[in-house]
């Protein structure tokens, strides 16, 4: 399965500036594997120690915020748009 992952800013110098990449995988896991094997470090931007989305990053399988459906184990269905967004605090 091949998808588009949208990088933020904050990651895109582990992608050598590219906002969006390409990655394989049926689901998020294996998409986030593929994306550190493509770009070494990225993951751990995105997984804390535990190996579970960290708590102030969302991620988004087309418009469905992962942490709503299966998590890591969300399906990535072919041609997918994921979305990873660093949540924003502030007052």
């Amino acid at each position: 399965m091949s998808v588009s992952v949208r990088i933020p800013t904050i990651l895109r110098t582990y992608t050598g500036g590219e906002s969006e990449v390409k990655a394989e995988g049926a689901s998020l896991r294996a998409v986030v594997a593929d994306l550190e094997a493509s770009y070494a470090g990225i993951s751990a931007r995105i997984l804390d120690d535990a190996g579970k989305i960290r708590r102030f990053v969302n991620v988004y399988v087309g418009d469905e915020d992962v942490r709503f459906a299966d998590g890591l184990d969300t399906a990535t269905p072919d041609g997918a748009q994921i979305s990873i967004i660093p949540a924003v605090a502030g007052g």
